[in-house]
C-alpha cells in the first residue's frame, strides 16, 4: 500500500491501490478507520452505570455537577420551558424543523410493515404480528454542535411505529441555566414530546436502562425504557453496549464518516465541500474519496485547501482530514471502486459518476447512498426525508439505519385446530424422537388419544 501526500493540502493522505487487488480480509485491514477504542472507557462507564443504578437521582445530579458544571434539583425539564423555547425559536428555524418533520414522518409511515398471515390448511394459521415497544428513550447529544435534527430523526420513526411513551435526554448546558439547548427543547415541543430530561453521557443511558425511583418527589423518577436510540460520544456508545440486553439499542455509533465514489465527471468543488461537511462534526470524523481519476484527486486537494481555509471550524476539519481515518484512494476503475466502497460500508456514501444511479444500484453496504451531484449528505442530515442515524465503522455490512422497525417487535401467533394438528402430528412425533426429546412428541400424542 502506498501512502503519499503532495504539497496541496498535504495533511490528506493518498492510498494508491491502482494495479492491486486485495482479498476481503486484506481490504478490511487496509481501509482507513478512526483510531477509537471504546474498550478503554469501559471501566469508567461501568462505574457510572452502577452508581446510577444504585444511587438513582442523587448520582445523576452529582454527575451533572461534575461533568457539565451545573447544579440541578431534578433532571426533568418543566413543561413551561419547552413552550418558552418554541415561542422564542427563530421562525426560519421553526419552519425548517416543521418541513423536516413532515418529510421524515411521511417516509417513516411508509415503512410500517403489514402483518403476515399464512394459512396452511383449514384450521391451521400462522401470523406474524408487529407490535410497538412500549417506551423509548431518545438520546440527543450536546458537545461541539446542536442537534435538533437528531430529535426529529429519533422521535419520528418511534412515533410512526406506535410507541406509547417517549422520553428524551440531552446534556444540561451551563449557558442555558442547566437546561438542554433551547433548540432541542423547541424541537421536542414541536414533536409533542412532553418528557425531557437534562442529562447526558453514560449516566443518561443508565437512567433510561434501569430507571430511577423517586417516590417522594412530586415530579417522580424516570421509568425504564425498552429501547434506547440516538447517537453520542464514545462514553454514550460504550454505555449502550454495556446495557444492551437489559434494553434494546439502535446501534453503537462511532464517529461520523463519508465516502465518495467519483470519476472524472465529478465536480471537485462539490466533492471537497461534502468532505468538509462531515469533517466539521468531529476531529475523528472520516472523509474518504475513492476515485479512478488522479486529475480529480488533485483538483479536490486544491479545492480543499481553499474551502477549508474559509470554513468556520477550520482547525477541526484539518485535524479530521489529516487523521488516519481520512484519505484519497486511487483505484484502477469503477469496478475496483465499487469493491472498495462495498468493503468500507460507509455510514454515508455519495456516488458522483457517469450514470450515477446505475452505479449506486450496485452498492450493497452503506448506511445511506446519495446519488448524483444534487444529493449531498447534508440534505439527508436535515430535509431529504431519510434518517440520519446510520451505522458507522463498517457496521453497514450487517446493520441498518434507524427506522420504524427499530421500535417494533414481531410476535408470531400460531392457531391450529384439532384436525389441523392431527395432520402433522406424526411429523412432530417423529422429529421429537429423532432429537431425543420424546416428551415433545407426547405433548402432541396426548391430544390425539380418544
Amino acid at each position: 500500500m502506498t501512502s503519499t501526500a503532495d504539497t496541496t493540502f498535504p495533511t490528506l493522505a493518498t492510498l494508491d491501490w491502482r494495479g492491486r487487488r486485495f482479498s476481503r480480509a486484506q481490504l478490511k485491514s487496509r481501509l482507513p478507520r478512526p483510531l477509537v477504542n471504546s474498550q478503554t472507557t469501559a471501566d469508567a462507564v461501568q462505574e457510572i452505570i452502577d452508581r446510577v443504578r444504585h444511587e438513582g437521582m442523587g448520582a445523576l445530579l452529582e454527575l451533572s455537577a461534575r461533568f457539565d458544571g451545573v447544579n440541578l434539583e431534578h433532571t426533568l425539564v418543566p413543561a413551561g420551558e419547552l413552550q418558552r423555547a418554541l415561542d422564542e425559536l427563530d421562525p426560519k428555524v421553526r419552519e425548517a424543523l416543521e418541513e423536516s418533520i413532515t418529510r421524515a414522518r411521511r417516509f417513516a409511515l411508509a415503512q410500517v410493515p403489514a402483518d403476515a398471515v399464512v394459512s396452511y390448511d383449514q384450521g391451521a394459521t400462522v401470523t406474524q404480528r408487529w407490535v410497538p415497544v412500549r417506551r423509548v428513550g431518545l438520546y440527543v447529544p450536546g458537545g461541539l454542535a446542536v442537534y435538533p435534527s437528531s430529535v426529529i430523526m429519533n422521535a419520528v420513526p418511534a412515533q410512526a411505529a406506535g410507541a406509547q411513551s417517549l422520553a428524551l435526554a440531552s446534556p444540561p448546558q451551563k449557558e442555558f441555566g442547566g437546561l438542554p439547548h433551547p433548540t432541542i427543547l423547541a424541537a421536542a415541543k414541536l414533536l409533542g414530546i412532553t418528557e425531557v430530561h437534562a442529562m447526558g453521557g453514560a449516566q443518561a443511558v443508565a437512567a433510561f436502562a434501569y430507571g430511577v425511583d423517586l417516590e417522594d418527589d412530586p415530579r417522580g423518577g424516570i421509568e425504564p425504557v425498552d429501547v434506547i436510540s440516538g447517537p453520542g460520544n464514545v462514553f454514550v456508545a460504550t454505555a449502550k453496549r454495556l446495557v444492551k440486553g437489559v434494553v434494546g439499542i439502535d446501534a453503537e455509533a462511532g464517529p461520523t464518516e463519508i465516502a465518495i465514489l467519483a470519476d472524472s465527471s465529478a465536480n471537485p468543488r462539490y466533492v471537497a465541500a461534502d468532505m468538509i461537511s462531515q469533517a466539521e462534526h468531529d476531529e475523528n470524523a472520516a472523509a474518504v474519496l475513492v476515485t479512478d481519476s488522479p486529475e480529480l484527486a488533485q483538483s479536490v486537494r486544491i479545492e480543499l485547501e481553499q474551502q477549508v481555509a474559509s470554513t468556520k471550524h477550520t482547525e477541526r476539519v484539518q485535524t479530521a482530514l489529516g487523521g488516519e481515518q481520512s484519505a484519497i484512494i486511487l483505484v484502477d476503475d469503477l469496478e475496483q471502486g465499487l469493491e472498495v466502497c462495498n468493503g468500507y460500508a460507509a455510514e454515508h456514501l455519495e456516488v458522483m459518476t457517469h450514470d450515477a444511479a446505475s452505479v449506486a444500484s450496485r452498492i450493497t453496504a452503506a448506511g445511506a447512498v446519495f446519488v448524483g451531484d444534487f444529493a449531498p449528505v447534508s440534505l439527508g442530515d436535515y430535509c431529504a426525508g431519510s434518517n440520519h442515524v446510520l451505522p458507522t465503522s463498517g457496521t453497514a455490512l450487517h446493520a441498518s439505519g434507524l427506522n420504524v422497525n427499530t421500535f417494533l417487535k414481531a410476535i408470531q401467533v400460531i392457531e391450529y385446530d384439532e384436525q389441523a394438528l392431527s395432520e402433522v402430528a406424526g411429523h412432530v412425533i417423529n422429529l421429537a424422537r429423532a432429537e431425543d426429546l420424546p416428551a415433545h412428541g407426547d405433548a402432541v400424542q396426548v391430544r390425539q388419544a380418544k
